[in-house]
């Protein structure tokens, strides 16, 4: 199989096939709403609009996305033709209506009409010692990405300060703010310290762990069970409707700052979480969720 076959189709399962993980937590999420609520009314056609999307190959969502690739290649590979194939893959999927053109110039307003412009895909290359080839894609959804925030700590008016506490204020903040917004329930993914852009990217790469996976550091993993549970506490429930499930999963990582910064950056999912992984091993091609 041709490279920019691989990807097209790798396109076509994220836009089309929402990873099992997910459903299995919607359909959790389904169950534990009461008989005759908002909230149940609405995890029902979410799951069945899940479910007629994977058996008639078509978007998800009718917002399919920003497109941001993380590919990890051997060393002596080259970037170019990777870009050269996402690129035609794109355009391909946009013309067989996997994906919306989303592409848009934001000096003149016009849109591409391929889902191909300046920096979009936007493409994270990373070089390792393994002889294969592993491409991750995430459909990142606007509405979701609008309501996505990052907070500079201390912050007085939260007095939320530089520890643990602090950073608990701040996701609770952000989810409150939010409310329905993003198309709750949404996943968050949390990135902190580094500098502005080096902690969204680190929140952004959370997306990639499967429900439930915890951070392998116990303080860590604490944090993110103890806010799964606070934030469900809050009422706001899938669409903004109320309800049991505000949100499907909390990821946090960190990584080293400045001493004079201390950000958090959240990053929040709708329940339409899009991704999928292509791997090359040995010239076969394989695909996951």
């Amino acid at each position: 199989m041709e490279l920019k076959d691989a990807i097209l189709e790798l396109l076509r399962r994220a836009a089309t096939d929402l990873p099992p993980d997910i459903e299995n937590a919607l359909k959790k999420a389904y169950e534990r709403e009461d008989e005759g609520t908002p909230a149940k009314a609405v995890f029902k056609t979410i799951l069945k609009n899940v479910e007629l999307a994977r058996k008639q190959s078509t978007p998800i969502c009718q917002d399919t996305g920003s497109l941001i690739f993380y590919i990890d290649f051997p060393i002596g590979d080259e970037e170019q033709k990777y870009r050269k194939a996402i690129a035609e893959a794109a355009e391909e999927a946009t013309k067989k209506q996997y994906l919306r053109p989303n592409a848009v110039n934001p000096i003149t307003g016009k849109n591409s009409g391929t889902n191909v412009g300046i920096n979009h895909p936007y493409i994270h290359f990373h070089q390792w010692d393994k002889s294969e080839v592993r491409i991750r894609l995430l459909l990142k959804g606007g509405g979701s990405e609008n309501v996505g925030t990052q907070y500079k700590l201390p912050d007085a008016s939260l007095k939320a300060g530089r520890d643990l506490k602090g950073i608990r204020k701040v996701i609770i903040d952000a989810v409150l703010k939010a409310q329905g917004k993003g198309c709750s329930p949404g996943t968050l993914g949390i990135g902190i310290g580094g500098d502005r852009v080096t902690s969204y990217i680190l929140s952004k790469e959370q997306f990639f762990r499967k429900m439930g996976e915890r951070h392998p550091e116990k303080e860590i993993a604490e944090l993110e069970l103890s806010l799964y549970e606070e934030l469900n506490q809050l009422g706001i429930g899938p669409m903004g409707f109320g309800g049991k499930t505000t949100v499907l999963d909390v990821f946090i990582d960190y990584q080293h700052r400045h001493p004079a910064t201390f950000y958090v950056a959240i990053s929040y999912n709708c329940w339409a979480f899009r991704r999928k992984t292509l791997t090359i091993k040995n010239g076969e091609v394989s695909y996951d969720d």
